[in-house]
């Protein structure tokens, strides 16, 4: 039998997320969870719901103005979610 070096338990759970493709499915995850945290409380009070598929966060909120204005601050909460993550999981938002 081989020996070889020690790893830490991080790596050797980062290693089977990434070997059973499930890292990209947990970031998706984390992405979601942080969307109360990123847009703030007076936000999130007015989310219904929010799911991340293949990098496409859709959100559905209860009122027709803050999604119109949250429209025009896509890029920003896109690039605050990726930066929060440490890489970019999300590409677009949608807005319902």
């Amino acid at each position: 039998m081989k020996r070889t070096h020690p790893k830490s338990i991080a790596e050797v759970i980062d290693g089977y997320l990434k070997a059973e493709h499930l890292d990209t499915q947990l970031d998706e995850q984390r992405a979601s969870a942080l969307w109360p945290q990123i847009v703030g409380q007076g936000i999130n009070r007015y989310t219904i719901s929010r799911e991340v598929s293949g990098g496409v966060m859709r959100v559905r909120l209860s009122s027709a103005p803050l999604r119109n204005q949250l429209v025009m601050s896509r890029t920003a909460i896109i690039e605050r979610i990726n930066e929060a993550l440490g890489r970019e999981v999300i590409q677009e938002i949608i807005f319902q």
